[in-house]
């Protein structure tokens, strides 16, 4: 049986309890005691202990519902919803780059394509299609993290002496990255709108699974030596769902 390694996490759901939307569990070793954060867009973050049972912190949710209800409102109002608006620049910050994006409308065209060319990004078709065009948008940005990032983590996995049999771009709703037991290294399309050095230290992160699969001192010692600030872009790396666009569909 392949397993896979899924700490890191973007949004992953859970049934809704009381009325709440999904809500993510974030294990941490360091964690004492259950907590609760509400991030400005609505989401809910559970940290737990270690080996904590689904039950006991689906109870905790629900004893916590009109505190985290209160804290969305407050949230909703301080921050207006982004709105789900077509881009016409996409902030590709893992790479440094801002590509602008042109629709280009064609009569009686069922589908949208996409055309990458120079620096700018044309989206031709049935443009007036927000859905199609979106698909076309994550097909652009699922070929572009693919080319860009493969070299990249090749070349990690070569200075650290740790393989890895292939990798997989995906658009995960629920992790920023994972390694499975058979070595395949699977990075979310969404680290493109990420800061590099938050990327390189994912990589860095599922590589060394291939050691340790799990998250034990060990695994965080193996971290610290290729990446001596890991602690702190792991806590920016929880925080970085706030560069996921709206138009992804994704927070």
């Amino acid at each position: 049986m392949t397993t896979t390694n899924r700490q890191l996490t973007l949004f992953p759901e859970r049934p809704d309890q009381g009325g709440l939307q999904s809500f993510s569990i974030r294990p941490s070793a360091r964690a004492k005691r259950l907590t609760i954060k509400v991030y400005p867009r609505g989401r809910v973050e559970v940290v737990v202990p270690r080996r904590t049972r689904a039950a006991t912190v689906e109870a905790f949710v629900r004893e916590n519902a009109a505190w985290i209800q209160d804290a969305r409102r407050s949230f909703a109002i301080e921050n207006p919803p982004e709105l789900h608006v077509l881009p016409t620049v996409v902030q590709l910050r893992a790479l440094g780059k801002s590509v602008p994006v042109l629709y280009r409308p064609v009569a009686d065209a069922t589908s949208v394509d996409y055309l990458f060319q120079g620096s700018r990004l044309q989206l031709s078709g049935r443009v007036a299609d927000e859905t199609l065009c979106i698909a076309a948008l994550r097909r652009f940005l699922a070929e572009t993290a693919r080319s860009e990032f493969e070299p990249a983590l090749r070349s990690l996995s070569s200075a650290m002496s740790i393989p890895y049999s292939k990798m997989q771009i995906r658009a995960q709703r629920t992790c920023w990255g994972s390694r499975s037991s058979s070595g395949t290294v699977s990075l979310n399309l969404c680290l493109l709108f990420l800061e590099p050095q938050v990327v390189r230290y994912l990589m860095i992160h599922e590589l060394c699974h291939g050691r340790h699969m799990n998250h034990s001192k060990r695994f965080w010692a193996l971290v610290g030596r290729f990446e001596s600030e890991c602690r702190r872009l792991d806590r920016e790396l929880t925080e970085s769902w706030r560069y996921v666009p709206g138009w992804m569909g994704i927070c």
